[in-house]
C-alpha cells in the first residue's frame, strides 16, 4: 500500500459525512499569520476536484473543508496546505491551544536568553566604545574584548532569533518578503562582519547590535502573542455557558447526557436555576426567564406550553419541558460563537503598513547592497573593503526604525491610556480607533448602571412592600429589597411563576407582582413595574428605571466633538431605550434588537462605508463587538464581551471612550511621522554608505540612532514639563 493512500485512508475516517455523502475535514493549520496567508490557503484548497467550500479561522487555526462527495481524497487537502510551506494535522481543540502554548514559551524563553546576551556583552562592548573618547584598547585587548563579546552573543543571538529565521525562511519559500526577512539577514551578517573583523583584527564588530536588536524586536513580538491569546478565547468563553448536560426526558424517567448527544425532537426537562441545553419549544410548565444572554432586555420573560426557548436562557422560577428544536452545534449560542469567530478572523485581515513597506524594501535594499559589494569590488577595493561597504549598506538601513514606528507608537499610547484607566488588547486595536468615524453603544450596562432601581417611591411605602419584596427572587423585587434594607419577610409566601408573590404581612393577605396579579389593570408597559396591595385595600405602584451612567452625557458631546455620530442599538424595551437616548440627546437609536440583528445593523453601516466603534457589555453584545471595525467594554462585562472588545475600560464613567479615540488618533499621527522620518533616513543613509562614506561602525551608531528618534517621538506625546 503506498503512503498516499495509507494516509487517505487515515484521514477518511475523520471526515464527517452525511447521508449523500457530503462530509466536512477539520484540519489545523500552523503557520499562518496574516489575511494573505488566509487567501493563499483558501484559494489553494477550492481549487480542489470535489471541494464545495473551505474556511480557515485565523485565530484558531482550524481549516473546514466541505467535501462534495466520498470520492474526494482528503489527503490531497493536506498535500495542498503543506506545499504552500504551511503544517496542517487533524484539528484538535486540545492541540491547537497546546501549540499556542508552545509558540509562547518559545518566545518568552528567546526573549529572556536575548535580554542576558544584551545585557552581558555590555561588558566587553563598552570598553571597545572607549576608543571614541581618547582612551584606546591596544589591539591584542580589544580582540581579546570582541572575542569574548563573540562567545556571549553569538549563541544568545542565534538561538533568540530562531522565530524570526523560521519565518523568514517560510516566506522566502513562498516567494514573498516579510519583515522577518531583513531582520534575520541583518543579523546573520551583522554576525558574520564581526566575526571576520575580529578574526582580521580589525577595529569595529558589532556583536551587541545583533542582540540587543533581537531582544527589542522580541519584547513586541512576545506582547502581540500575549494579546491575541486572550482575544482567541472570547468564542470558547461563550460556549462554556452552554449547559454541559441535558435532562433527557423518555417515558417519564429523567436521564442526564451530554448536551452534545440531544437530538431535533428529544424531551428535555429545565429545573428552576438551570440554562436551556438547546433550542426548543416549551411542552409543559409555566416560568419566568432571564432572556438576557440573547436580548440584553432588562425584563424577565413569562414563558408557557408554546413558547420558544433559546439556548443559554436561565430559567428562575418554574419546572419546564421542552423539545428540542435543533443540536447543541446549532444553537443560538453556537451561530453567536461562530459570528464572533467570523469578526475576529475579519479583523485579522488588516495589513500593517510596515509590510507593505517590506515588499518594496527588501529587494531594494539587498540589491544596492550586492551591487555596491560588485561595483567596489570592481573598481579595486578588494574583497574585503567591498564586503565591509556592502554590509554597511546593510546595517545602516537595517529596518530597525521601520519596525518600531508603529510598535513603539502602540506601546506609548496604551501606557498612556492604561493610567487612565483603559487597558488595549492589541496594537491593531489602536489602529483601528484612529478610523472609526461611527459609534454604537449598547444601552444596558453601557449607557447605563445595568441595575433596576426605584424611582421617586416613598420610604413608608417601600417598607410596606418589603416583606414580600424580600421572600421574592425577581430582580425588580431584589431591588426594592435593597432599597428597604435588613428587616423582616413576609410568612406563607407563594411565588406564582411570571405573575408575583404572595403571603401574609402582619397576618393581612398581600401580592406583589404584576398589574394583573395584584387586581387592576397593567399600567404603563413602556416602564418597568411592580405592584403592590393588600387584599381590598389600595394598590400602589413602583416604577424602576436603570439610570444612566456618570458622565454619559458629557462623554456623548465629547464624540460629537471629535465629529462622530452616535448610535444605541439594544434589546431592551423601546420605553427605556427611548427614554436614556432622549436624556443624553442620542437621536438615532434602535430597541428589541437579538445578537444577530445587532450584528446585521454592524455590517449595515459597514456596507455603507462607515468604520464602526461598538460599545457593549453583555453576551448579546458580543458577535457586534467582533464584527465592528473596533470595539470597547467596561471593565463590569462578562468575560465574553471583554475578550472580544479591543479595549477594556475601568471606572463607571464614559469618557475613557473619547479620551481612547483621542489618544489613538494622536497614535496615528505620531506613527505616520516615525514612517516618514524611517524613509527620508533610508533614503539619506543607503547612498552615504554605497559611496562608503559610512563604515559599519558608523552605520550601527546611525541605526541605533534612528531606532531613538523613532523610540523618543513614540513617548513625546506622554512628556510633562
Amino acid at each position: 500500500m503506498t503512503r498516499a493512500l495509507a494516509i487517505s485512508r487515515d484521514l477518511e475516517a475523520f471526515v464527517r459525512r452525511d447521508a449523500t455523502g457530503t462530509g466536512r475535514l477539520e484540519l489545523l493549520v500552523t503557520g499562518a499569520r496574516c489575511a494573505a496567508c488566509i487567501g493563499k490557503i483558501e484559494r489553494a484548497v477550492s481549487d480542489l476536484p470535489g471541494v464545495a467550500g473551505v474556511r480557515l479561522n485565523l485565530t484558531t487555526g482550524k481549516l473546514a473543508v466541505d467535501l462534495k462527495a466520498a470520492s474526494v481524497e482528503p489527503d490531497q487537502v493536506v498535500q495542498a496546505v503543506e506545499a504552500l510551506g504551511y503544517r496542517a494535522s487533524l484539528f484538535d481543540p486540545t492541540e491547537a491551544t497546546a501549540a499556542q502554548d508552545r509558540e509562547g514559551r518559545e518566545l518568552a524563553v528567546a526573549l529572556g536568553v536575548a535580554g542576558f546576551g544584551a545585557g552581558n556583552v555590555m561588558m566587553f562592548t563598552v570598553p571597545a566604545w572607549a576608543g571614541l573618547f581618547g582612551q584606546e584598547l591596544n589591539a591584542s585587548t580589544l580582540t581579546v574584548m570582541y572575542w569574548m563579546a563573540a562567545i556571549v552573543a553569538t549563541p544568545c543571538a542565534l538561538f533568540a532569533g530562531r522565530p524570526f529565521f523560521r519565518s523568514a525562511w517560510a516566506s522566502l519559500r513562498r516567494g514573498k518578503a516579510n519583515m522577518d526577512v531583513p531582520i534575520s539577514i541583518g543579523v546573520l551578517l551583522t554576525l558574520i562582519v564581526s566575526f571576520s573583523e575580529t578574526l582580521l583584527n580589525g577595529r569595529h564588530a558589532y556583536f551587541d547590535a545583533a542582540v540587543t536588536l533581537l531582544f527589542l524586536l522580541l519584547i513586541g513580538r512576545y506582547l502581540d502573542h500575549r494579546l491575541r491569546a486572550s482575544a482567541r478565547s472570547a468564542a470558547h468563553d461563550l460556549l462554556v455557558l452552554q449547559a454541559p448536560v441535558a435532562m433527557r426526558v423518555h417515558n417519564g424517567v429523567e436521564q442526564g447526557v451530554p448536551v452534545a448527544q440531544v437530538q431535533v425532537g428529544d424531551q428535555l426537562a429545565v429545573a428552576p436555576g438551570q440554562r436551556a441545553p438547546v433550542d426548543g419549544y416549551v411542552d409543559s410548565g409555566v416560568s419566568e426567564i432571564d432572556n438576557a444572554l440573547i436580548s440584553g432586555e432588562t425584563a424577565l420573560v413569562a414563558v408557557g406550553p408554546g413558547a420558544r426557548i433559546h439556548a443559554g436562557a436561565l430559567n428562575l422560577t418554574g419546572r419546564l419541558v421542552m423539545t428540542a428544536a435543533a443540536r447543541s452545534e446549532d444553537s443560538t449560542l453556537a451561530a453567536i460563537a461562530r459570528l464572533m469567530e467570523a469578526g475576529a478572523q475579519s479583523r485579522s485581515a488588516y495589513v500593517r503598513l510596515a509590510d507593505k513597506a517590506a515588499a518594496l524594501y527588501v529587494p531594494i535594499v539587498h540589491a544596492a547592497a550586492a551591487l555596491t559589494f560588485l561595483v567596489g569590488w570592481a573598481i579595486g577595493l578588494g574583497p574585503r573593503e567591498a564586503l565591509l561597504r556592502a554590509a554597511a549598506v546593510l546595517i545602516v538601513t537595517c529596518p530597525c526604525a521601520l519596525g518600531l514606528a508603529v510598535p513603539a507608537v502602540q506601546i506609548a499610547a496604551s501606557a498612556r491610556l492604561f493610567r487612565k484607566g483603559v487597558l488595549v488588547k492589541s496594537g491593531a486595536a489602536l489602529e483601528r480607533l484612529a478610523e472609526v468615524d461611527h459609534v454604537v453603544f449598547d444601552k444596558t450596562g453601557v449607557l447605563t448602571e445595568g441595575l433596576p432601581r426605584l424611582v421617586d417611591a416613598p420610604a413608608h411605602l417601600v417598607a410596606l412592600a418589603a416583606p414580600l419584596a424580600r421572600a421574592s427572587r425577581h430582580p425588580l423585587a431584589r431591588a426594592m429589597a435593597r432599597e428597604a434594607g435588613v428587616g423582616l419577610v413576609a410568612q406563607a409566601c407563594v411565588e406564582t411563576a411570571g405573575q408575583g408573590v404572595e403571603g401574609l404581612i402582619d397576618g393581612r393577605r398581600a401580592r406583589l407582582g404584576r398589574a394583573a396579579f395584584v387586581g387592576v389593570s397593567p399600567g404603563d408597559e413602556r416602564e418597568t413595574e411592580l405592584w403592590f396591595g393588600f387584599d381590598g385595600d389600595t394598590k400602589i405602584r413602583f416604577v424602576f428605571e436603570d439610570k444612566s451612567r456618570a458622565g454619559a452625557a458629557q462623554a456623548i458631546a465629547d464624540l460629537r466633538a471629535q465629529g462622530l455620530e452616535v448610535e444605541v442599538l439594544s434589546g431592551d424595551l423601546p420605553g427605556p431605550v427611548s427614554r436614556i437616548a432622549a436624556e443624553l440627546g442620542i437621536s438615532a437609536w434602535r430597541a428589541g434588537l437579538t445578537p444577530f440583528e445587532k450584528a446585521e445593523a454592524i455590517d449595515a453601516l459597514k456596507a455603507r462605508g462607515r468604520k464602526v466603534l461598538m460599545v457593549g457589555d453583555g453576551l448579546n453584545d458580543a458577535a457586534a463587538l467582533a464584527r465592528a471595525h473596533a470595539s470597547m467594554a467596561p471593565g463590569a462585562a462578562v468575560d465574553a464581551a471583554q475578550n472580544a472588545a479591543d479595549l477594556v475600560f475601568t471606572g463607571e464613567a464614559l469618557d475613557a471612550v473619547p479620551t481612547a479615540i483621542g489618544v489613538a488618533r494622536s497614535a496615528r499621527g505620531r506613527a505616520l511621522q516615525n514612517f516618514t522620518f524611517s524613509a527620508l533616513y533610508n533614503l539619506v543613509a543607503a547612498p552615504a554608505a554605497m559611496f562608503g562614506l559610512i563604515n559599519p561602525f558608523i552605520a550601527a551608531l546611525a541605526m541605533s540612532g534612528s531606532s531613538m528618534v523613532v523610540l523618543l517621538n513614540a513617548l513625546r506625546p506622554g512628556w510633562r514639563r
